[in-house]
């Protein structure tokens, strides 16, 4: 199964973990056609192979009190050796980043923070990022409303 393509059968026990990663093993089985043993070896499979990364709970963000999302283009100064794996640990590290991308174009990382206000934003651009060895601008678009927002990925 590993760096095969994927049949009809574990494509669609993906497309259902990912509209519900609680559902019984018995209850996948019944919604993809497949009795409960085969369908939980290939689920187990499908994890093994690294197709299914983790199990998470999709959390409500301003329930939380984290009511702004930033999009920010950072810039590099430099590309000497430790910059880059410098920037990148500091991005994995902090709560506040939950999305980091190496793009191309007039920047080198699209990187996507939410936080509880603007207050807490300017903390994390001036306290931390500005600061990393590097960084030569930061561009920050913020969100006013949030017109769509998936974590399913389209199979």
């Amino acid at each position: 199964m590993k760096n095969a393509p994927l049949d009809h059968a574990s494509i669609k026990i993906l497309a259902e973990l990912q509209k519900n990663g609680r559902v019984s093993s018995n209850e996948l089985a019944e919604k993809i056609g497949m009795s409960a043993s085969p369908c939980w070896r290939r689920q187990k499979e499908l994890e093994e192979n690294g197709y299914i990364l983790r199990y998470t709970a999709l959390l409500d963000r301003r329930k939380l009190g984290l009511a702004v999302v930033c999009l920010l283009h950072v810039s590099l100064a430099r590309h000497a050796e430790g910059v880059v794996e410098q920037f990148e640990e500091a991005m994995r590290l902090r709560p506040e980043v939950v999305e980091c991308y190496e793009t191309t174009g007039s920047s080198d990382y699209m990187v996507k923070v939410v936080v509880a206000d603007m207050d807490a934003y300017h903390d994390f651009l001036h306290n931390v990022l500005v600061k990393l060895n590097g960084v030569a601008q930061v561009n920050t678009s913020v969100a006013l409303r949030e017109v769509k927002y998936e974590t399913t990925l389209p199979l």
